[in-house]
């Protein structure tokens, strides 16, 4: 007979679970709602203060709304991506921490918070501390421009697109700072395989990008939405189903770039186990560990956002629109992505490259040249 738990203990975590799991629910409750909340926010702020002092208080409510979710979104992630790979491999995944281990997160974070911080000798202190952080703030800079609605974004900026790809690079650099410090061979070859595996994905990245902006003819990530409304099920117009194809090769060649952006398989080469120990945060324990986990999933959540902005039709759906339909097109880009890690073996560093160069690129070229030809034609 196998180990039962003690009851007491398991009356206990069930109870502890009852919070969380209404937490969530409530969450998308307050997406749904989210327009409302919004609105009701502005017109209290601008009845007890002046425009700019208005203006200043939305944009700092909006920042603390973003930094909240990006950091509680791991906590959700992590547990479903564990549950993910659990059921693909026929099994349960975490069962005892909580109803059906929604606490294992929570655990988890709690044991990281009281590890011991240990930085090797001969390592950069200065920058070895830094990394993490730049890493964290590029993810978190990223978010400003991402809109969940119309008018509901934090920065409506007329080069959002721009600002997009310029601020991603952040990840890079971080990553690159972490190998270099740690004074760790295995580290800095982590951190050299992801500058160059980042820095070349980024380019196709840009040109698919620039596909939608000359169908758009706008660097504004709302006008983009705008620009895919309509039709019928208001689904229709979603650039996916346009371009005569060309779109869905686009959407494509940008979800395999969003997957080395972010590290993610097959393309986990700089923190490849069987070859780098852990890659650039080998020597990094506690929270500063904890720090780049933070900043993998909110990439990724960011990257599948962005994919939902370009070809998706952003906050707009067949049934309703709202930042809820926005939240439940990401997850669904970011469950693809978990489901793709335990599915696909890595790739070498050779075929990493060699698919970047020798086919996303001259894709991108194909998908970009022919929106234009069709942009100008009228197709």
């Amino acid at each position: 007979m196998g180990l039962q738990r003690p009851a007491l203990e398991a009356k206990i975590s069930n109870l502890l679970s009852i919070p969380v799991v209404a937490g969530a629910a409530g969450a998308l409750v307050v997406f749904a709602l989210l327009p409302q909340i919004a609105e009701l926010i502005r017109e209290q702020l601008s009845a007890n203060l002046s425009p700019t002092m208005a203006k200043l208080a939305a944009t700092a409510i909006g920042v603390g709304a973003v930094v909240f979710l990006i950091t509680q979104l791991p906590i959700f992630l992590i547990w479903w991506e564990r549950k993910i790979a659990a059921h693909i491999q026929d099994r349960l995944g975490p069962m005892r921490v909580g109803w059906h281990g929604v606490l294992q997160s929570f655990a988890d974070g709690m044991k990281l918070l009281f590890k011991e911080d240990i930085i090797a000798d001969g390592a950069d202190r200065f920058l070895f501390k830094l990394a993490p952080f730049l890493v964290v703030m590029g993810v978190f800079s990223a978010f400003a421009v991402l809109p969940w609605a119309d008018g509901l974004v934090i920065s409506d900026l007329n080069i959002g697109v721009l600002y997009v790809i310029a601020i991603t690079s952040f990840g890079a650099i971080g990553i690159l700072m972490a190998g270099w410090a740690s004074n760790n061979k295995y580290a800095l070859y982590g951190g050299m395989r992801s500058a160059a595996q980042m820095v070349s994905y980024e380019i196709p990245t840009a040109i698919i990008i620039l596909s939608v902006v000359v169908q758009v003819g706008s660097l504004n990530l709302q006008d983009i939405i705008a620009a895919q409304q309509g039709g019928f099920g208001d689904f229709q117009n979603w650039f996916i189903f346009r371009a005569w194809g060309l779109n869905v090769i686009g959407f494509v060649s940008f979800f395999i770039c969003g997957l080395a952006e972010t590290n993610r398989n097959p393309f986990d080469i700089p923190e490849a186990e069987s070859e780098l120990v852990a890659g650039y945060h080998t020597e990094y324990s506690g929270m500063r560990f904890a720090l780049f986990f933070l900043a993998e999933y909110g990439a990724m959540f960011f990257v599948a956002g962005v994919a939902v902005v370009l070809f998706l039709g952003g906050w707009s759906g067949p049934v309703f629109s709202g930042p809820l339909v926005f939240f439940l097109k990401i997850l669904a880009i970011v469950f693809v992505q978990m489901w793709i890690r335990w599915t696909l073996p890595r790739l070498r560093v050779d075929q990493m490259m060699a698919l970047c160069w020798k086919y996303l690129i001259p894709i991108a070229f194909v998908v970009l040249m022919g929106a234009a030809v069709l942009q100008v034609s009228g197709g």
